[in-house]
């Protein structure tokens, strides 16, 4: 099973695929993406490419050390992520040889449903309780939201009070049948955390995520403290290394690997495995394409502490292309009573339809973060 060739997929709206072939025609799909560095990360994977093509591709967990040990300069989001993309091809390829999903060959399944959450957005609350609707309709049993827009580092009593209104509206509208996940996303500073959670907390949320940046994560001490609320972090962590030292302190209830950042299926495994040591639960961040979702599932069906899975379909980033425009068989992310159900197809068990990706490569893209910036002018935190 010799890997022959790499191929790259730049596809709207912000997405980077990987095409591992092996000489016996075998096609492994995975997904290395830095959203806003789509072609860094692809040039890191062109770089990679000579430890990868001629190797067995069922050396998966030799092949993940080379890449991650065979240069002197270890970690972070560009290596990671392109790590993270050859690991879940190589995973998808052993499954397909094997004529197995890749839950099967990671022990097998402990669930046979995932629960799922997808994302609402829209500043006006008619809009949220639309969307809301929407999403129910569409099978969901809970949501998630930014908790607020931009937001300076210490607010003002006004920009905290407009905080708590859509959270609120859906608390009216839906009572406790929607749970509603709050991403902080990162934009609240570390003296406005504990104000926000005292208006939020009549509300219920099922998670804060995010309540700093993972720089800071020494100040979770004092808001793990301060709330009941389950504390969400983690997608802006890259390897076990990076969440030893989150899970020894002890001061998140949930982490969120990335599938797509955090060195594919064989890390974040390793990951979870870490975290139900620590009695900390998974639920991994996934605002991606089908390929890290399904790389997601396979995590979720096959980890005891996986409580919730993040899907991306509809989400605001998806304009003109959404995640099953690229997908042969989208009944597999068909979400029934608030779930998906445990896939049956060898590998990852997504079939991605190469001609729509040839198509929509001619469009490509240049996605890049928002620049947000505060009255005065300064910096904001998207």
């Amino acid at each position: 099973m010799i890997i022959e060739k790499l191929e790259l997929f730049k596809v709207p709206p912000r997405w980077l695929f990987l095409k591992v072939t092996t000489k016996e025609g075998i096609i492994g799909w995975g997904e290395p993406i830095v959203e806003g560095r789509a072609d860094t990360v692809a040039a890191c994977v062109n770089e990679l490419s000579p430890y990868v093509v001629g190797r067995s591709a069922h050396d998966i967990q030799d092949v993940w050390q080379v890449l991650y040990r065979g240069g002197f300069y270890r970690g972070g989001p560009i290596l990671m992520s392109a790590i993270s993309g050859i690991d879940q091809a190589l995973w998808d390829i052993k499954g397909k040889s094997a004529g197995l999903p890749v839950y099967q060959l990671l022990g097998g399944a402990v669930r046979q449903q995932m629960k799922m959450y997808c994302w609402i957005g829209g500043d006006h609350p008619d809009v949220v309780i639309k969307q809301a609707e929407d999403r129910i309709a569409e099978g969901y049993g809970a949501v998630k939201m930014n908790a607020t827009g931009r937001i300076d580092w210490i607010a003002s009593q006004r920009d905290v009070a407009t905080v708590v209104d859509n959270i609120k509206l859906l608390r009216e509208a839906f009572g406790d049948q929607l749970d509603i996940g709050l991403d902080f996303h990162g934009r609240v500073h570390k003296g406005m955390v504990r104000r926000l959670i005292d208006e939020l907390e009549p509300y219920h949320p099922l998670f804060i995520e995010e309540p700093v940046l993972s720089e800071h994560a020494e100040a979770l001490a004092k808001i793990a403290a301060y709330t009941s609320i389950p504390i969400a972090m983690g997608e802006r962590m890259f390897s076990r290394w990076d969440f030893k030292h989150l899970l020894h302190d002890g001061h998140v209830d949930i982490i969120q690997p990335d599938l797509s950042h955090a060195g594919g299926i064989s890390e974040v495994f390793r990951i979870a495995s870490m975290a139900e040591a620590y009695d900390v639960a998974v639920a991994p961040h996934c605002p991606l394409g089908p390929i890290s979702l399904a790389a997601a599932l396979t995590i979720d069906f096959s980890c005891i502490n996986a409580v919730i899975q993040e899907s991306s379909i509809g989400i605001h980033y998806n304009q003109g292309f959404d995640l099953l425009d690229y997908v042969a068989n989208p009944e597999v992310f068909t979400v029934k009573d608030g779930y998906i159900q445990l896939f049956e197809k060898p590998g990852l068990g997504v079939e991605i339809d190469e001609q729509a990706l040839l198509r929509a490569q001619q469009v490509g893209h240049q996605w890049t973060n928002p620049i947000w910036r505060l009255e005065d002018g300064s910096f904001a935190e998207w």
